[in-house]
């Protein structure tokens, strides 16, 4: 039977060992007095290690910046947000760089691929940059796992857009990141090609032990996902584990009557 609880509003949320990250009472204000937008209104939320998370909303409220304030992309007007331990309050712009290289992958709609540089070359790029070779047994793996053995030598437009994603989702692992971030990945992917991507994706949770949070707007997307955290207006109004469509649309419709 699928569970589905609210989120407890007021719980501690310091760091704990089975958290790969977590926001502690996170704010976000963008504009003043009769300009002011709450993008974020206190918000606690941990998110565990091992384990697939979607984050749901309506339009404007609050995920993508709530995932953006979590990858350290932006930053907290009040509140924390940690990733394991490290609090990302307060870090200098090069601790911030350092802690994203080490310990952040990310997934994004627009894929975000470097257009002169192969396959290979782009799933290794943070790996070049940060000077590191990384583990190739672990690259190789995943290259195959992708079904891109046979496309590593090819550019992004030589890719179709699965591709082009898969090569996004690989490097987002090769550096063995702490989590994975994704926004809207399959946006931009017909449904079976992103249902391919989700597959990968999943399976890279549940075989290869990494961590990833996604922000959707899709139900089918968000049921990949081992627990989906619904926002409304800033808030965590709600949580669904072991998600279902119907529990999903559901949960969704409850919040749009709201």
């Amino acid at each position: 039977m699928t569970a589905v609880e609210t989120v407890p509003m007021t719980q501690n949320l310091s760091p704990h060992p089975d958290s790969a990250a977590c926001a502690v009472s996170a704010t976000k204000i963008y504009g003043s007095g009769d300009t002011e937008v709450r993008a974020l209104d206190g918000v606690n939320v941990a998110f565990e290690k091992g384990k697939f998370t979607a984050i749901m909303g309506p339009s404007g409220s609050g995920k993508s910046t709530l995932m953006h304030c979590m990858a350290g992309l932006d930053s907290l007007t009040e509140g924390s947000v940690y990733i394991g331990d490290t609090n990302l309050t307060g870090l200098s712009e090069r601790e911030l760089t350092l802690t994203r290289r080490n310990h952040v992958g990310f997934v994004f709609q627009a894929y975000n691929l470097i257009p002169t540089l192969t396959a290979l070359e782009n799933i290794t790029l943070p790996l070049d940059l940060a000077g590191a070779k990384g583990d190739r047994a672990w690259i190789d793996e995943i290259i195959t796992i992708t079904g891109l053995g046979d496309r590593v030598k090819h550019r992004p437009a030589e890719l179709s857009g699965g591709q082009q994603q898969r090569v996004a989702v690989a490097r987002a692992l090769a550096s063995k990141p702490d989590i994975i971030f994704a926004d809207e990945p399959t946006g931009n992917l017909d449904s079976q090609t992103g249902g391919e991507v989700l597959d990968f994706m999943k399976y890279a949770v549940n075989d290869l032990g990494v961590t990833i949070v996604m922000v959707t707007h899709d139900p089918t997307s968000a049921c990949y996902a081992h627990r989906v955290v619904i926002l409304t207006d800033g808030q965590v109004t709600d949580e669904v584990f072991e998600p279902t469509f119907d529990a999903i649309y559901s949960k969704m419709s409850s919040q749009s009557d709201t």
